[in-house]
């Protein structure tokens, strides 16, 4: 057989294909989300890594991709990257996936749909397909050893050989991800990263023609391999043909030439105004530490890629490019474009063929030219450009060299609409990770106090990009990039940072320097005084950058200096417009400094900006006092404002800047980048150490992060927190209530905005997404794993196939338990009848239909019956059928509740040094067996507990979301309690939560280590003991918190992002129901908790969407709390019983955290709300959303106020519950199993003949006078006593018989 290899080649149709008779393979791999025109094929094969992060609607719109091309056959193999196609791998893996996304994403690779496309996946599985005039087998397999983080990954050779010994030894054409050993497996690190068994397969693979497989980036080729004396061509396909756009290309030498042409007439481009010719030389690539040359640039605005070891030379005939052999196959798509000078290339021999002329006759048209201009200041290395050098060198004559960086850079400077798109987008990802990371994350720091460095901060800011190697390896952090629009498509792979951000503080070491140059210092990050913050991204090579300050407790003088730069700033958007002069912009900053602040001139920056492009900081653009050059609509610069050398009250230096990246138009700058600038949102301002009332009655509602910590006037732990935003000063003569009322508004309205934008692109309900997908059952393989019993034709129950098999017209028919629904039997005479009733639509209603079909018109049987006159033998089927259903019943919820239970990585132990530990301790869940304590190890990434009888419980860091110090002031334990992402198995217990404890009882032991007296008498005793209580305790605190705060710290060191330590605020407390009984609920700065006692309880306060508090009424000793969390398929969770005289602290508890309220006299049943929500969340909040509930807690007309227009949503009578009421309909239960036994209502029932409206009226007044009558009586049961002679206003509003009961069902 004939094979031909095209491993290089100029364009799609440059090899057209050999006709008949020829099967043409198109090969690909690792393409990494990338799209690119292929040549035509009969069979399109692609070798895994489909796509960059392996999310599902990546691997989705591959899919999509694959199914638009015209290979009539594609196949198809996973790989690392493609996580979400591996079904071992967890949806905690990703941010906001769900086991039924993956699932989807996983059915829809072998759906019908794909195949109809010819899109064959093949996971460990072979294929049979025609193509070229002959029938092919292929077989593919997306497993790789374990070498970097991802899917399909294997790490022994027992798992390889299961995995390959599967290959048909009649495989024609094999699809790995891997490369076998030592064949294109060489990784940069010299290693040979391929399986070495998979080696050894292929020499029993007599059949195998092709091997495609990919993985090793570094070893992309094609080989043709001898194995057992045969030749097998293994190609390892990675890079997609590189494609020039034409258009772009001409439309930019035009641009060039014109203003060569013209470079008498224009300033900007007098450099090139004498010259025969422009000379550019590249040479190897730069570091990456190195900012890109302005000859790169210029490559790139010219081709949109970069050309190493390349010269152009630009004559006012022609151009002409000196390169490899390999880019002359790709320049040659540009050669002859119409309307611009025409493309000669001079193409160097390949390195293992002799050398040709194209060296030297490149040199004699160089030559050529009197005066040419080149980028003098620019240095490069490299072979081709010291054999250039050496020949220069040798000629004579040669031309006269300029410098004409100056006209480069104004051929760049003006950006066309392609090019502000890439700009825009840019910016867009600086102004959002400012606004979602930066700033929110050095509020926390500065809020928390966290001792944190400036460069593990810079370090935490790159890292929302991705970062890591290997298994370490992370994609970009959705969670921040997801807030944003118009970032939907976006190449994550073209998208860096331009430099480092910088963090200063007065702690840097280096000071406050405004450059971009340096690096943020190991210092850790002051919690006061003046913070600078910098960082730029650059997107497809265009720059962006940005500049904040922030500072705490500024003086006046640094309040004004910052307003003055904000105002500034203003006024030179306002300036800077086409046709300006660059020195103007300067000068006219400098005049607005005089007239309103002259003192502060001298500190004043030196420049205030300079342009951007593909070059970060073009020096020929540099906004400075003596910069002529002339400012053009589409330029985008740079606007740098800031004062340096500043000194405060305390002789301490400080700066202060103001970045944005702009756009000149016609009449004006525009802001690119915007956000987190106005002195609200950059100043903080400390709370009041003195305690005096009247100064914190001023101070105005705390205003943390959405959902964030709670109010920072309270003082905790002997320190002040921080208030983080200072209000108008119009808030601090409003009342408390006011003031709350007001917020709340504020929050409601946001939700609202957030509800709409969240939901605006779906529209559609979720409850479908989540829904239950169709399920498959398979008996048995074939009719030969029947068992013998089957030839009796008889009903026959086989527990070990979980099946029964019914005789039916003379077959033996099998039928899985999960389709049968039950079975029964009755006597009739002298026969005993059996009824089998199956599995089908319609049958039931409400939650308990669990079993989705995939055609429910389909027709199905419903039930089967058989006679027999031996009743003995039904009672023994039934009896058997029911316990294999039962077990059935059994497997099936032990699977869903096991669903989300990941498997942790493995814990990498300390090596070199003992691990950090504390003794003592006790872990909850607690382990098998007697309950001693044991010990917790702080290793490299993760913790590990060892009890004495030496069992253990990792718990990795990266799986950790909350981690929490509970001291034992008021408690009986200290803790350090973990909350996971996902469940793990302690035992045989499913767990989100791992709790370490030690125990604060009494002592058995005086300090010298002798027994204590058992008798003590006396005050001076007792005063001893307690002092020395409090000094155990105080120790005992001090000891293990030291030991939560190294879990912190090593925790952030493993991930590269900080986990903060959370400790409960106790004076925020209040008791409730969360469960079945009253426990203290404690807010902390991120959750709500109870980690007393179990079930522990931990609420993220990110995670609420709203907080409802019913049965609030003028009477009620308690009230409830309704959590409803943003993800509305997650059932709301309520906290009952909780007493009335804490409402005003929980309600400014929630409000201070940024959670609206609403509140409401009754109970909801929150079941059917939540069902009718999620089925069209968009229309819900169109129509209001949860307006419907009242808005704002505290608005005291908000009950009785009514509406002109009902909304869709609002609430009925029968949103309504009585204490009795269940949720058996519904899919959201009470999400906390309360039996709510605290109840204020009666048993009492509805009036006849009235509605719910005048009830509610009448059981108003008639509480409201029983109330009258008995103020000094008390009421310990939470019921209303009897009276002797109730007003008649009651007789009429309850039934007789009934204390109270009008008011109402809950």
């Amino acid at each position: 057989m004939e094979t031909v290899i095209h491993d290089d080649y100029a364009s799609p149709d440059s090899i057209p294909h050999p006709g008949h008779g020829w099967t043409r393979f198109v090969c690909i791999s690792d393409t990494h989300s990338r799209f690119q025109e292929l040549p035509y094929g009969n069979v399109l094969i692609h070798a895994g890594d489909l796509s960059s992060w392996g999310y599902p609607h990546q691997v989705k719109k591959v899919f999509d991709w694959m199914k638009q091309q015209a290979h009539p056959v594609k196949l198809v193999v996973a790989g690392n990257h493609d996580l979400s196609l591996d079904p071992n791998i967890p949806a905690s893996v990703f941010e906001q996936e769900t086991p039924e996304s993956l699932q989807r994403i996983r059915e829809y690779a072998r759906s019908a749909e794909m195949k109809d496309a010819g899109i064959f996946y093949l996971e460990h599985e072979a294929v049979h397909f025609e193509a070229g005039g002959r029938t092919w087998k292929a077989y593919g397999s997306p497993a790789a050893p374990h070498y970097a983080r991802g899917a399909f990954q294997y790490d022994d050779e027992e798992t390889a050989m299961e995995i390959y010994d599967k290959i048909p030894p009649d495989t024609d054409i094999l699809l790995t991800h891997t490369p076998p050993h030592g064949i294109l497996d060489l990784t940069k690190k010299g290693k040979n990263a391929g399986c070495r068994y998979l080696e050894g397969r292929l020499g029993s693979l007599e059949a195998c023609k092709l091997h495609v497989f990919g993985h090793i980036h570094e070893a992309f080729g094609a080989a043709l391999v001898e194995v057992e004396g045969r030749s097998l061509v293994a190609f390892y396909p990675l890079e997609m043909l590189v494609e020039l756009n034409k258009t772009t290309y001409a439309s930019r030498v035009k641009r060039i030439y014109e203003a060569w042409n013209n470079a008498s007439k224009n300033e900007d481009y007098s450099s090139i105004a004498d010259v025969d010719a422009l000379f550019l030389v590249a040479g190897d690539p730069a570091s990456e530490d190195e900012p890109m040359r302005k000859g790169t640039c210029f490559q790139q605005w010219l081709l949109g890629y970069e050309f190493p070891s390349t010269f152009f030379l630009f004559q006012k005939d022609r151009i002409a490019v000196l390169c490899s052999a390999s880019k002359s196959k790709i320049l040659s798509q540009i050669q002859n474009v119409p309307g611009i000078p025409a493309l000669e290339i001079y193409a160097q021999a390949k390195g293992k063929d002799s050398a040709n002329d194209a060296l030297p006759n490149f040199l004699s048209l160089y030559k050529s030219a009197k005066r040419a201009g080149s980028l003098l200041k620019e240095t490069h290395t490299g072979k081709l450009v010291s054999e250039w050098q050496k020949l220069v060198a040798e000629s004579d004559p040669k031309p006269e060299v300029v410098e004409i960086g100056p006209a480069v850079s104004s051929l760049m400077a003006v950006k066309d609409a392609d090019e502000l798109k890439l700009v825009q987008t840019a910016a867009t990802l600086t102004s959002t990770l400012l606004k979602h990371h930066v700033a929110p994350k050095l509020e926390s720091i500065l809020d928390r106090e966290s001792k944190i460095s400036h460069e593990m901060l810079s370090v935490q800011i790159e890292a929302r990009l991705g970062s890591g190697e290997g298994d370490n390896a992370k994609g970009p952090d959705m969670k921040v990039w997801g807030k944003a629009k118009g970032l939907d498509n976006i190449d994550w792979q073209s998208a860096e940072f331009c430099y480092p951000p910088i963090i200063i503080s007065k702690s840097s070491k280096t000071g406050y320097d405004l450059r971009y140059t340096i690096d943020s210092t190991e210092d850790n990050i002051a919690h006061k005084g003046v913070l600078l913050v910098s960082f730029g991204l650059r997107y497809k090579s265009y720059s962006t950058n940005i500049g904040r300050t922030f500072i705490v407790d500024p003086n006046p003088a640094q309040e004004a200096q910052y307003n003055l730069l904000l105002s500034l700033q203003s006024e030179l958007l306002s300036f800077m417009k086409e046709g300006v002069q660059a020195r103007d912009v300067y000068q006219h900053a400098i005049s607005f400094i005089k007239e309103k602040k002259p003192e502060l001139e001298k500190h004043f920056v030196k420049t205030v900006g300079f342009g951007m492009g593909m070059e970060f900081r073009d020096a020929t653009y540099v906004l400075s006092p003596k910069n002529s050059h002339v400012l053009k609509a589409n330029m985008t610069f740079n606007l740098g404002l800031g004062f340096s050398d500043l000194t405060d009250s305390n002789g301490q230096k400080y700066a202060l800047h103001l970045v944005d990246t702009v756009r000149i138009d016609t009449n004006k700058a525009v802001l690119l980048t915007d956000g987190v600038k106005h002195s609200k949102e950059t100043l903080f301002f400390l709370d009041s150490a003195s305690g005096e009332d009247d100064v914190k009655a001023k101070k105005p509602p705390a205003r943390p992060k959405v959902n964030g910590s709670p109010s920072k006037a309270k003082t905790v732990a002997g320190k002040v927190l921080r208030n983080p935003r200072r209000a108008a000063q119009d808030e601090v003569h409003q009342t408390a209530s006011a003031r709350l009322m007001e917020h709340q508004k504020e929050i409601h309205q946001r939700l609202q905005e957030d509800g709409i934008a969240r939901f605006s692109d779906g529209g559609g309900g979720i409850a479908g997404k989540e829904g239950k997908s169709w399920k498959k059952f398979n008996s048995y393989k074939g009719e030969g794993a029947l068992p013998d019993e089957v030839e009796k034709l008889r009903i026959f129950v086989d527990r070990k196939a979980q099946t029964v098999i019914l005789p039916i017209h003379g077959f033996a028919v099998p039928f899985h338990i999960n389709t049968i629904k039950n079975a029964s039997k009755n006597d009739e005479g002298d026969f005993t009848y059996l009824r089998i009733n199956f599995q089908t639509p319609g049958q039931l209603a409400g939650k308990k239909e669990d079993t989705p079909f995939e055609d429910p018109d389909a027709t199905f049987i419903r039930s089967v019956s058989y006679r027999s006159p031996d009743g003995h033998r039904f009672d023994s089927l039934v009896k058997q059928i029911t316990d294999l259903k039962k077990e059935a019943n059994k497997r099936e919820q032990q699977k869903k509740e096991m669903a989300d239970v990941i498997e942790q990585g493995t814990l990498i132990e300390l090596k070199g040094r003992r691990p950090y530990k504390m003794q003592e301790a006790f872990i909850r869940p607690a382990l098998d067996g007697k309950r001693l304590p044991g010990e917790v190890e702080i290793h490299q990434n993760g913790v590990r507990y060892q009890s004495v009888g030496n069992q253990r419980v990792d718990v990795l860091f990266s799986n950790v979301k909350h981690l929490f110090f509970q001291p034992c002031d008021h408690e009986l334990l200290v803790i350090v309690h973990m909350h996971l992402k996902a469940p793990i198995m302690i035992g045989k217990k499913k767990t989100f939560d791992v709790q370490f404890f030690r125990e604060a009882t009494d002592v058995q032991f005086d300090e010298t280590g002798n027994r204590k007296r058992k008798h003590r008498y006396g005050d001076e005793d007792e005063i001893e003991m307690e002092q020395q209580e409090r000094k155990r305790r105080a120790m005992l605190n001090k000891e293990v918190k030291a030991f939560a705060e190294k879990v912190a710290e090593a925790a952030s060191n493993s991930l590269g992002e900080t986990l903060e330590l959370d400790i409960p605020f106790r004076e925020l407390s209040f008791e409730g129901v969360p469960f079945r009984t009253s426990v203290r609920l404690q807010p902390t700065t991120e959750c709500l908790v109870h980690l007393t006692d179990t079930p522990f309880l931990v609420i993220t306060l990110a995670d609420i969407e709203i907080a409802s508090l019913e049965r609030v009424q003028y009477g009620l000793k308690q009230f409830d709390l309704v959590l409803i969390f943003k993800d509305f398929t997650k059932a709301p969770h309520h906290i009952n019983s909780i007493s009335s005289t804490q409402m005003d602290d929980v309600k400014n508890w929630l409000d201070s955290v940024d959670i609206p309220m609403s509140e409401r006299p009754v109970n909801l049943n929150w079941g059917p709300l939540m069902k009718h929500i999620n089925e069209n969340p968009f229309e819900f909040f169109r129509e209001g959303g949860w307006a419907f509930l009242g808005g704002a807690a505290g608005a005291e007309d908000s009950q009785s106020s009514s509406s002109g227009e009902e909304s869709e949503f609002e609430v009925d009578g029968e949103d309504f519950v009585s204490e009795s009421s269940s949720d058996d309909d519904s899919d959201f239960g009470d999400g906390s199993g309360s039996d709510e036994t605290g109840s204020d209502f009666g048993d009492g029932s509805e009036s006849e003949g009235e509605d719910w409206d005048e009830l509610e009226r009448k059981a108003a007044k008639a509480d409201l006078k029983r109330n009258e009558g008995r103020r000094d009586e008390s009421d310990d049961d939470d019921r209303p006593k009897k009276k002797k002679a109730a007003p008649k206003g009651a007789s009429k509003a309850a039934p007789k018989g009934k204390s109270n009961g009008a008011k109402g069902k809950r």
